[in-house]
Order: C-alpha cells, then structure tokens, then sequence
C-alpha cells in the first residue's frame, strides 16, 4: 500500500510542477508547452517556458525535497521535533558565507559559491553540535535548539549587517535571502545536482539504521550499532543537502520542521519509507507554495520563503506545544 501511496504522490508531484509551468501571471496553455519542447519558435510564450518556468519548477522540487530530507535526518539524530536546517543555523551559516564569498571575495559563478554554502552549512552545523554538547549532561535536544537559535541569530545578524554596508550588495541579494525560485536557470540546478543527489543516497543508505537510531543511543548501541558513524554520515547528508539547497534558492524556512512530521503521521515511523516519501512531499510543497506565491500579491510576485513561513509558523508552534517525540 505504501508503494502505490508514493507512485501516487510522485503523479502528484509531476501534476505540481506542470502546474507551476503553466499558470502565473501570464497563464501558459498546456498544448503551448509541450509545443516548447518539440516544436520551438521561440515565441514569448515558449521563451518563458523554457528559460523561466521550468528551471523555477525543477529548483523548487530539487530544493524542497532536499530541505525536507535534511530535516528528517536532523529530527532522527538529535531526538528534536524542531529541528531542521533553518532552526539550527545550518541555512543562516550557509547563506553568510555566501554572500561573503560573492561580495567580499569577488566570487562569481554558482559553482564556488556552491562550495561556500556547503562549507557555511558544515560550519554553523559543527558550532552548533559542540555548544549543544557542552556540559556534564552532553548533547540535549533543549541545548541543540537554543545553540541552534543563537548561531543562525548570529549569521543573519552578520549576513545583515555586511550587506548594509555595502548597498550594491544588499540590492543584489535581498530577494535571496528571504528565500526564492524566481529567476534562476537550468545552469544553477546541474552544478547543485550532484551535490543534493549524493545527499539523497547517503540518507536512503542510512535509513535502515535510522530506526534503530530512534529507539535512542544506549538501545542502539546495544543492539551493535556504531551511533557515532551514522550520526556522522547523516551530519554530512545535512550539509550536502542544506548547502546546496541555499546556494541554488536561499535560506528557505519551515519546509524541514513541516514534511517529516505530515510523512510520519502518513506512514509511520519506518524510516525506508520516510526518507523517500520526505523528498517527494518536499518537493510537492516547495512547488505548490511558489506557485501559490505568484497569487497572493499578483501581478507582483512574493518569494517562495514568505509562503513558507505563512505554512510554517503556525506549525511550529503546533509542534512545540505538543512537544511530539521523534522515532
């Protein structure tokens, strides 16, 4: 039954992004798309098909899955319901280093600048992980979220001020860092590709061993478990997946807290089937709020990151005060 639920929602996934293809503020005819793609004219229509809203719908599925994956993985590890890559820091140190590394250093190109968000995400992930850990009672889901909102208050303060000093800066990302699809090319999705696919593997490698991960360290450690290496194997899924998704799309929100708690409740806590299922609601979200995006101010658009928090916010709170268990 399960099998059929995710063929299911992958056709719903599909149906999403023809969606986001067609309609907007200028609503594309199906025929016309498909027209795009055999028979090309270049005409306005085909134009915008081609070079905007199909890379816009493909980032949006490949980002949000991503997103929605690495919030899995850090709910498993740490044992916390919040978690996720923006509630830990992980977007906020990606997004800092790269808008330092395009401002300050002068990098240009969406390859290094990739490599600067991957190594922001696995900066802020590891400051968060030590200040989490110190104390005589270790590592606590409490201390991770408070380490986690301090490193990202850090990071967006730092992010904010640097492009406050320099107003070219601030023009050009602004848009950016609240979170956005629009405007991006196929280019931009191939150089994070690789990075968001070798996420996604380790994860689903990993998933046999994240239920028994769940049950908690000391049982799992019991049952012959090396919690240290898959904990480290998944820390380093986060990173490619969180790292990534920002330097394609920005710092977006709330898609990581929300999916793995919706996937769960659908399927239970068998992380084979979470895992895949995390990435296809991901991906379902992330497209359907871009496109809800385009209608909520139209003929001007809102960033995707908006429509998220209006989704996310109140889910959180939700989250927070049932205080449900992971695993």
């Amino acid at each position: 039954m399960r099998i059929v639920f995710l063929i299911f929602s992958l056709f719903v996934l599909l149906g999403a992004v023809a969606c986001s293809i067609a309609f907007g503020v200028t609503d594309i005819p199906f025929a016309k798309i498909v027209e795009a793609f055999t028979h090309f004219d270049a005409s306005q229509e085909q134009l915008i098909v081609r070079t905007a809203r199909v890379p816009r719908a493909l980032i949006a599925a490949a980002v949000g899955g991503s997103l929605a994956v690495a919030g899995t993985l850090m709910q498993v590890i740490t044992r916390n319901p919040i978690a996720s890559p923006s509630t830990y820091g992980v977007n906020a140190g990606a997004a800092f280093f790269v808008v330092l590394a395009s401002g300050l250093l002068g990098i240009d190109g969406q390859a290094p600048l990739t490599w600067a968000g991957l190594i922001g995400a696995g900066a802020s992930g590891a400051i968060v992980f030590v200040l989490g850990s110190l104390g005589r009672d270790g590592m606590t889901p409490v201390k991770l979220t408070l380490a986690g909102a301090t490193i990202a208050a850090f990071f967006f303060s730092l992010t904010q001020g640097y492009m406050l000093a320099d107003g070219r800066m601030f023009d050009q990302v602004l848009v950016w860092m609240v979170g956005s699809v629009a405007g991006r090319n196929l280019d931009q999705l191939l150089n994070v590709l690789p990075f968001l696919g070798i996420g996604l593997v380790i994860a689903l490698l990993l998933s046999r061993h994240l239920n028994v991960l769940a049950m908690g360290d000391d049982l799992a450690k019991g049952l012959g478990q090396s919690t240290a290496r898959i904990k480290g194997l998944a820390s380093l899924a986060i990173i490619l997946l969180a790292g990534a998704s920002v330097a394609a799309a920005g710092p977006i929100a709330f898609v990581g807290i929300i999916v793995p708690h919706v996937v769960r409740y659908l399927v239970g806590g068998d992380y084979r089937w979470i895992v895949p299922y995390s990435a296809v609601f991901g991906a379902i979200l992330l497209v359907g709020a871009d496109l809800g995006s385009r209608y909520i101010a139209m003929p001007s658009e809102i960033p995707v990151g908006v429509a998220t928090a209006i989704l996310g916010v109140p889910f959180f709170v939700y989250i927070a005060r049932k205080g449900r268990r992971v695993g």
